[in-house]
């Protein structure tokens, strides 16, 4: 019987969602629904009035606003403004070197912060203007910084990494440590698809070089990075070396952002308000999903329908490859039509018990489940970076333009998911290396 209501209360949580009710609300009520039905309606209460309290107290959860807060200051005080200058400094000889300075710029914006949208925002309103100037077609310019975007979730900090680490319980410097390499593998991959493009399609990526980018401000562009730079030393260097775990980690990155901030000048009242103002209401939308989450997760805990999936799973002889194909289309097709965290709360509480049975790191999996959910910001429908990309290059590409821009590089990340499920070391080589 309970294992029914357990189904039951799944299949009424994804009508929900396709009727359009935003998930925290969905998993509140049907975790509400389903444990009143069990256990009555005074336990029902009971654990609608703790779960919040017991879900954001969490002293690892702390470490959610304390990098936010970092990325945020970075970004407002134009911290980070000076790394696509610096790229183009490096790489203006390179084939296809304007996106593949954008996609690296991208690759230094998520290491002070940890949303892909913020990164795609940043990096767009900067380099989608050179890109056409210098011939690139639109859509390709458009979906080159999109992708890009995606790395942001992907270099530690990552929010998206940090949640993960507190539901599956978990190591959240291990799961950082191994986002590294394949946030670096899907950098390599986005510019091997610039360059074949460069190579095959010059009509898409100009072979000449833009006018004034040989001179793109040499050794003072790269100069210019020097905060950007000592926020990275000072928050992952004590994070790898275990002066300070992620949680404190995130602190010194804030208190860093401030300071660098207000050393270089750039510290105004106006850069603390708006900080402070994204970073609560990022919050708050993270923290009800979460809640809801754990709501959900509870519910399946008493239905045992969490510990019947294990079980089915582990009796129908599922190979890896299998298992993990089925995985792999299960997020791609709910990051068609979900937003990363609403998608990654509610799989864990039915897969890590999978995962658990079959033996299969959860260090492991964080990263992979990360880089699958950043999929879903660049895949129609409701892919949020192209959304948020063409907000701010609505003068030269449409919705339809930047998806058909996206092409070629969702390939890509299809290609790195391959070698990730094949080669679980490009994930678990360097935490074991390192830590």
């Amino acid at each position: 019987m309970s294992v029914e209501v357990g189904l039951y209360g799944v299949g009424i949580l994804l009508l929900l969602l396709l009727l359009r009710v935003p998930v925290a609300l969905a998993m509140i009520a049907v975790s509400f629904g389903g444990i009143a039905t069990l256990l009555g309606f005074r336990p029902a209460l009971g654990i609608v009035t703790s779960t919040p309290y017991s879900f954001v107290a969490s002293w690892t959860m702390s470490a959610v606003p304390m990098f936010l807060l970092m990325g945020f200051v970075a970004f407002h005080a134009g911290l980070t403004g000076s790394l696509f200058g610096a790229a183009k400094a490096l790489l203006w000889r390179v084939p296809g070197g304007l996106a593949i300075s954008s996609i690296l710029a991208c690759t230094g914006f998520a290491t002070v912060s940890g949303s892909s949208i913020a990164c795609a925002a940043a990096m767009g309103r900067i380099a989608i203007p050179e890109m056409v100037a210098a011939g690139y077609r639109p859509s390709f310019a458009a979906g080159s910084i999109a992708a890009g975007g995606t790395i942001g979730a992907l270099i530690p900090p990552s929010i998206l990494m940090i949640v993960y680490g507190v539901f599956a319980e978990t190591s959240i410097t291990q799961v950082f440590v191994g986002g590294i390499g394949v946030g670096l593998l899907t950098a390599l991959s986005y510019c091997a698809v610039v360059m074949v493009f460069w190579w095959l399609r010059p009509d898409i990526v100009p072979r000449r070089l833009a006018a004034g980018f040989a001179d793109a401000g040499g050794l003072s562009a790269i100069l210019r990075i020097w905060p950007v730079a000592i926020l990275v030393f000072l928050v992952f260097g004590g994070l790898f070396s275990g002066y300070f775990t992620a949680t404190e980690a995130g602190a010194v990155g804030a208190g860093g952002a401030i300071m660098l901030s207000a050393i270089t000048g750039r510290l105004t009242l106006p850069v603390i308000r708006v900080s402070l103002l994204e970073t609560l209401t990022t919050c708050a939308s993270l923290f009800i999903i979460g809640i809801g989450a754990s709501m959900f997760t509870r519910f399946l805990g008493i239905t045992g329908l969490s510990g019947f999936i294990g079980s089915f799973v582990a009796s129908s002889d599922l190979g890896y490859a299998e298992l993990m194909t089925i995985i792999v289309v299960i997020y791609l097709i709910l990051g068609m039509f979900m937003e990363p965290f609403g998608a990654m709360l509610i799989t864990l509480p039915v897969l890590l018990p999978v995962l658990k049975a079959e033996g299969i790191s959860l260090v492991w999996f964080g990263v992979f489940v990360v880089k699958m959910l950043e999929i879903g910001m660049i895949t129609p429908p409701v892919g949020l970076n192209v959304f948020v990309i063409k907000n701010v290059a609505s003068r030269y590409v449409t919705v339809v333009q930047v998806f058909r821009g996206i092409v070629p590089f969702l390939f890509a990340d299809l290609v790195v998911v391959a070698l990730i499920i094949a080669f679980p070391w490009f994930i678990l080589g360097l935490p074991q290396w390192l830590l």
